[in-house]
């Protein structure tokens, strides 16, 4: 005789991997679609000094093109959203029905929570192969001054990283990192599921491409705005190697020396190159992974 329970717990283990498999296919189309961008984010970021307006994204983008560093950091980059974004999205729905008591909706405060959490745990795992990426990302600059880059690839820069700094130093900069995460997802997913259920319930259209673009374009207006400040911190911490002559101590150090020395509006540094790649990066995600679950038989994110 068969087992209800067991049948569904089997049902439910075989729909999360499939949320699992589907949400890193559509992560990784999404990371290499808007890569280019990001590398111009992370360059904007590593300049210190005042500025940072339409000219200097305009030269800094001039430069990744001359120094051949559009690229440089992506195999990194795709290997962290193996970990990073199927934990997220997949512990987010958990938490999301967990915090719902009753068979209720969510409301937009555990939404939030749930949105934040998950994006923590997430960013955590996946820290280390975030650190390679902006550590290649910005060896691309060392190659027009002449200098040969720290790492030839990720093995490499895996290896470096760990002789040089100990296992734990791939977890440089995690503090600053999970913050950021944290303000991303809660930013990211609470407004995309708000929006999108707010669109559909107010009958502007119905869950298809055109709701899920417009919930995606509110989303990475809100994470961007939310998280960037962290993100600039957090690039500039992993940054750092074990050398003597570090900029900065923490994270507090970082974003003390950032405001005093730059002023308050280097914490947006890279904004317009953030929102531009979250942008399309969602547009892209969103889409695909709804698309991939519509495919698959399972309900709507």
């Amino acid at each position: 005789m068969s087992n209800p329970a067991a049948a569904a717990g089997e049902g439910g283990r075989r729909e999360t991997l499939a949320k699992v498999s589907l949400s890193s296919a559509s992560a990784a189309v999404a990371e290499i679609s808007t890569f280019p961008i990001d590398a111009l984010k992370i360059r904007l970021q590593l300049h210190r000094g005042p500025g940072g307006g339409g000219g200097g994204v305009l030269r800094v983008a001039g430069e990744l093109v001359r120094d051949g560093g559009l690229y440089r950091g992506l195999s990194p980059a795709v290997l962290r959203h193996l970990f990073y974004t199927p934990l997220r999205i997949v512990g987010y729905e958990h938490l999301r029905s967990y915090l719902a008591s009753g068979g209720r909706e969510a409301g937009l405060v555990e939404k939030a929570i749930a949105g934040g959490v998950s994006g923590v745990a997430a960013q955590v795992l996946a820290s280390p192969a975030d650190l390679i990426k902006v550590r290649m990302q910005a060896d691309s600059r060392l190659l027009s001054q002449g200098i040969q880059p720290r790492y030839t690839g990720t093995l490499d820069a895996f290896t470096k990283i760990v002789r040089a700094e100990g296992l734990l130093g791939l977890w440089k900069g995690v503090v600053p990192n999970a913050q950021r995460a944290f303000l991303v997802n809660m930013g990211e997913l609470t407004c995309y599921d708000q929006a999108k259920h707010f669109i559909i319930r107010k009958q502007i259209c119905n869950d298809n491409l055109y709701a899920h673009t417009l919930a995606s374009v509110a989303s990475g207006l809100c994470a961007t705005t939310l998280s960037c400040p962290a993100d600039v911190i957090k690039t500039r911490m992993m940054n750092q190697g074990q050398e003597a002559k570090a900029l900065y101590r923490n994270s507090y150090d970082c974003l003390v020396k950032t405001v005093k020395y730059e002023g308050a509006a280097a914490l947006w540094k890279g904004f317009l190159p953030t929102w531009a790649r979250l942008g399309p990066w969602q547009f892209v995600f969103w889409v695909s992974y709804e698309k991939l679950r519509q495919i698959s038989g399972i309900s709507s994110f």
